[in-house]
């Protein structure tokens, strides 16, 4: 098992061990765990999609639970009354339980299930309070906001 060391790091930052003990400890949980497949996509700035294979599974066989800064997805295992036999399973049914650690302001979206994969929706929403502010040099103390680079587009395109 391979470690990561963010001593170096850890001497010359501050502020910054929440991120450092988070990707040792992602690195620790996830050594092995690759069950269900996924796929995480950046569909736009402030836009994320991820995706789970969880072929097999109902929709009531899942619960997804969206906290602060961490969003868990489980599957629970469910038997079956098969009509005959059976032969072979190659069909994973086991349970799961999948973690993705989440930045400040992500929150999901919403939820779909379809032929198979969970696809799951997040978008960052950045308060008006915390987007960066122009500081105007002067007598009084305006403040003016910084327009970012999505909304220059806008602007342009009008």
């Amino acid at each position: 098992m391979s470690r990561l060391d963010f001593t170096p790091y850890r001497r010359s930052t501050v502020g910054f061990d929440r991120l450092f003990d988070l990707l040792e400890n992602q690195t620790r949980l996830n050594a092995g765990d690759n069950y269900p497949p996924f796929n995480i996509e950046r569909r736009s700035e402030d836009q994320y999609r991820i995706t789970l294979a969880v072929a097999g599974f109902r929709p009531e066989d899942l619960d997804i639970t969206a906290q602060q800064n961490l969003l868990t997805v489980q599957g629970k295992k469910r038997e079956d009354a098969a009509d005959g036999e059976m032969l072979h399973v190659g069909i994973a049914n086991r349970g799961f339980e999948r973690r993705f650690e989440l930045a400040d302001y992500v929150r999901v979206e919403g939820a779909d299930l379809e032929n198979g994969l969970l696809v799951i929706d997040l978008v960052r929403e950045v308060p008006d309070a915390m987007k960066p502010k122009k500081i105007l040099v002067g007598g009084s103390a305006q403040l003016k906001s910084v327009p970012s680079a999505k909304d220059d587009g806008e602007a342009s395109a009008a």
